[in-house]
């Protein structure tokens, strides 16, 4: 098969890679298409998230076709539409033509979603979906989430408002990214733009000077500090980014924060294969009952070595403007 191999010096290469065969608890996939995300590039450069790499082939998240079944792979047959969650638990990453990953962690597609915005929802939807579960949010509490556009963001904003959450104020960086928020249901009011506001005071104000029951952190670095400040005494921080600066971790302690950190790796590393395949069961689920919107993606082109610098370019740089990057590998 043809794949995109990440190299020693950095350089990546569309090459010819082994094609991966189903163990016996498996099921080998023909990738439609892949998602990409930051994590991808991070670990090019980041020691922390270099330890995740476990193939020179990156991409975690995919939907495709069943093409051959282990033996004692269950619930699939040839020609089943799936998507997946893959992480590090595949043979190979999903910049790839195939993948063989456990059938214990596959789904069949969603009704009324198309292969490329499957591929968008793995990584971003079991994220937002865990720190929804975790949070244990109540209708009433107020919620602050920095960095609302990107994907995790967008479908934590979607589950939020589809359970009966109102009370929330996010950020934004442009215009394309606000607009894509108040498609999802948000009015502008709720949406600070923290290019051109002051995020603590803009937050404080909408808020009526109060501050936050929770706060969902997706930026961190330099931003985490504010979102830090404008949480409660005893409130709630979500850590999805690892990204928490040493100021922050002094103002979090100070304030006696519960802090979530948020990982779906941890459950890929203790096999813990049902977190996985329940997550996107339930997402399916509302998808399929449209209580909840699929993402707004963007194909960034084929599977070619140019498709994966720009879609990793776009991520680098934070202008993805509310859509989920997706990389076209075979037509089905």
């Amino acid at each position: 098969m043809k794949a995109i191999v990440l190299h020693q010096n950095g350089e990546f290469r569309l090459e010819e890679f082994i094609t991966p065969q189903p163990s016996e608890n498996q099921v080998q996939v023909k990738i439609a298409a892949a998602g990409f995300n930051p994590i991808d590039y991070q670990m090019t450069e980041n020691a922390m998230e270099r330890k995740l790499l476990h193939s020179p082939v990156l991409g975690r998240e995919f939907s495709g076709v069943v093409t051959s079944i282990g033996k004692n792979a269950r619930d699939f047959k040839i020609g089943d539409a799936v998507f997946c969650g893959s992480g590090s638990m595949g043979s190979n990453g999903t910049y790839a033509e195939f993948i063989c990953v456990p059938a214990e962690i596959l789904v069949h597609l969603p009704k009324h979603v198309s292969f490329e915005q499957a591929a968008a929802i793995p990584s971003a939807g079991l994220t937002a979906l865990q720190c929804l579960n975790r949070m244990k949010v109540q209708t009433t509490d107020f919620i602050f989430i920095a960095g609302a556009a990107g994907g995790v963001g967008a479908m934590l904003v979607k589950l939020l408002l589809a359970n009966g959450y109102q009370n929330l104020i996010v950020t934004a960086g442009n215009e394309n990214s606000i607009e894509a928020l108040v498609a999802i249901g948000l009015t502008k009011k709720q949406i600070i733009n923290y290019k051109e506001e002051n995020v603590y005071e803009a937050a404080l104000l909408f808020n009526d000077n109060r501050k936050f029951d929770f706060v969902v952190d997706l930026v961190g670095n330099a931003i985490a500090v504010t979102a830090a400040r404008v949480l409660k005494t005893n409130g709630v921080y979500a850590d999805v980014t690892n990204f928490l600066t040493s100021e922050s971790r002094e103002v979090l302690f100070n304030k006696g924060a519960t802090v979530l950190n948020i990982s779906n790796y941890a459950y890929g590393l203790e096999k813990r294969y049902t977190y996985y395949k329940n997550g996107l069961e339930q997402l399916a689920s509302l998808l399929e009952q449209r209580l909840i919107a699929p993402p707004n993606i963007e194909v960034m082109g084929n599977l070619e070595v140019s498709t994966v610098l720009k879609a990793q370019a776009v991520l680098r740089e934070n202008r993805t403007n509310g859509k989920k990057l997706i990389m076209q590998i075979n037509p089905i």
